[in-house]
């Protein structure tokens, strides 16, 4: 599964750096990912492109506990787990769904 298509650059486009700041639990989540063989969840709040085509996304993300931070796209693009298991996108995040809805 891709992790980014053309509609979701044009999301990421909508939302870059800084948009949502001070939103906290309010903030929209406009991409979430995940890792699905753990609890590790990225919910992406903000995105902005990089000269070189990646992105540098910022989000509520969890690997052993909650914190804001950054990650760049290609780092989650290039993870895998015995080269199968891999991080997906959530396709049924609904839109405008909020970090604090996500955690819930």
């Amino acid at each position: 599964m891709e992790l980014i298509n053309e509609d979701l650059k044009q999301v990421f486009k909508s939302n870059p750096l800084y948009s949502q700041e001070g939103k906290y639990m309010e903030a929209a989540v406009i991409v979430k990912y995940f890792f699905p063989l753990s609890n590790a969840t990225w919910l992406i709040t903000e995105a902005e492109e990089y000269p070189n085509g990646d992105w540098l996304l910022f989000g509520y993300i969890y690997i052993t506990e909650w914190e804001w931070g950054y990650v760049m796209l290609s780092e989650l693009q290039n993870y895998s787990y015995k080269g199968i298991f891999k991080i997906e996108r959530d396709l049924y995040i609904e839109d405008n769904t909020t970090v604090g809805e996500c955690i819930k």
